[in-house]
């Protein structure tokens, strides 16, 4: 075996331009499919990380009536029918589910009524929530100034309120609003800190159109402690959760669980009758829907490209063939002194192996170097693949097997009296 190898490796130096030009079709297949399969792994991670951000991987678990999210909003301030209650046991559940990492429960609304105000403006459109002492660690956020909610918050019903950046920027404009009071739901609530998202918790933006489209409706939140919630507004409302999970491949089986726990208490209550459950929002299957369409475009591109491996294959066999003929005598005279036919089959099957996975390897190295241009030009996302590369490598080996076959036969079959007489 090592013999052959060697011998191929010497028939190839031997002819230098016709082994290049043999290995050429090889070549380009090679570095068309690692170049495309290099950007529709690239494009698949972009995907990804533009719907859930790179390293955030939290799942929304939020109240549904019927077909469409629940609001409180649209009831005139008030909950709607027997809204379900969330336990802390069920709430431990969650906490106890496997691939969990943490959890947060919390009340939330839009402030379409303008129940958020500093004195005289309000902050219609905002986020309110309530929240709980999981909520900041979960989602991602960071104090920027003043502080985070405390226990003594909680346990003292303290009215006490933080803003994020975009809120800040809304309602106080150029001034520091840690110590400001704001009223919420006509109750006065002292702001204690302004905190922010980091980076990773939010979908990835490249480009200023991604982030003026990101952005262009973000008004802010005000979080109060979920404690206080019933001091503003006066009603028992259903809780949605967050929860964070190790990984991001186990989102979606983890978001069900999550919210197959929390509809418990729905049925416990009698909700269900109201059309009331707790839906995980499944961005996992958003993103799949979006890389299996960009997935279907380019594997038609890999088709395209894999008929010049064909077209290579076809090239290899016509000079292997070529190289019987000019190999004769050789032939004639190794089976004349007693090799057996699969010694010779063996020696121009690895020739045509060597041959064409060492064009393999050359395309393998241009269709890397390739989707960096690709990237570099067109902007897009390339990330190489190991396993393309280390099949494409295989891949080569097969077809120069394959197409090296016929030669190789007729080479093995030849009457070694007439191969000495050949001219």
């Amino acid at each position: 075996m090592f013999e052959n190898i060697r011998l191929a490796f010497q028939g190839i130096w031997s002819h230098k331009m016709r082994s290049f030009l043999t290995m050429l079709g090889i070549i380009i297949g090679i570095a068309s499919i690692i170049a495309i399969v290099s950007t529709i792994k690239g494009t698949s991670e972009q995907i990804k990380d533009n719907l859930i951000g790179s390293g955030n991987n939290t799942v929304n678990v939020t109240l549904s009536q019927g077909d469409s999210a629940y609001s409180v909003d649209y009831y005139d301030g008030g909950s709607s029918g027997s809204t379900p209650i969330l336990s802390q046991s069920l709430k431990d559940e969650v906490l106890k589910t496997d691939h969990v990492e943490n959890a947060t429960f919390f009340y939330s609304r839009t402030d379409y009524n303008s129940s958020v105000y500093y004195e005289n403006s309000s902050f219609s459109g905002g986020k309110v929530y309530g929240i709980d002492t999981n909520y900041l660690n979960t989602c991602g956020y960071q104090v920027r100034s003043g502080r985070g909610f405390v226990e003594a918050d909680y346990d003292n019903f303290r009215k006490v309120a933080l803003v994020d950046s975009y809120a800040a920027d809304t309602m106080f404009p150029g001034a520091n609003p840690v110590g400001k009071i704001i009223e919420i739901g006509s109750e006065p609530y002292t702001v204690v800190g302004v905190v922010r998202q980091s980076a990773d918790s939010l979908p990835n933006m490249d480009t200023p159109s991604d982030f003026d489209s990101y952005y262009e409706n973000v008004i802010g939140t005000v979080m109060i402690p979920n404690k206080c919630w019933p001091i503003s507004y006066k009603f028992d409302e259903p809780e949605n959760a967050i929860v964070k999970v190790d990984s991001t491949d186990n989102m979606s089986e983890t978001g069900s669980a999550v919210a197959k726990i929390l509809n418990k208490s729905i049925s416990s209550t009698g909700s269900g009758s109201s059309g009331f459950k707790y839906k995980a929002d499944d961005v996992m299957q958003r993103v799949k829907d979006l890389q299996d369409l960009s997935e279907s475009t380019n594997s038609q591109l890999i088709w395209i490209a894999s008929i010049s491996l064909l077209v290579g294959g076809i090239g290899v066999m016509n000079i292997m063939l070529v190289s019987v003929t000019e190999r004769t005598k050789e032939i004639g005279l190794k089976k004349a002194i007693g090799a057996r036919k699969k010694v010779i089959l063996g020696q121009f099957l690895t020739e045509a192996a060597v041959l064409t996975s060492v064009g393999g390897i050359i395309g393998v190295v241009l269709g890397i170097g390739l989707s960096k241009v690709v990237s570099k030009v067109a902007g897009s996302p390339t990330a190489i693949s190991v396993p393309a590369i280390i099949g494409s490598v295989v891949f080569s080996m097969l077809i120069g097997i394959i197409f090296g076959l016929l030669p190789s036969v007729k080479a093995a079959n030849l009457n070694p009296i007439d191969a000495l007489r050949s001219e």
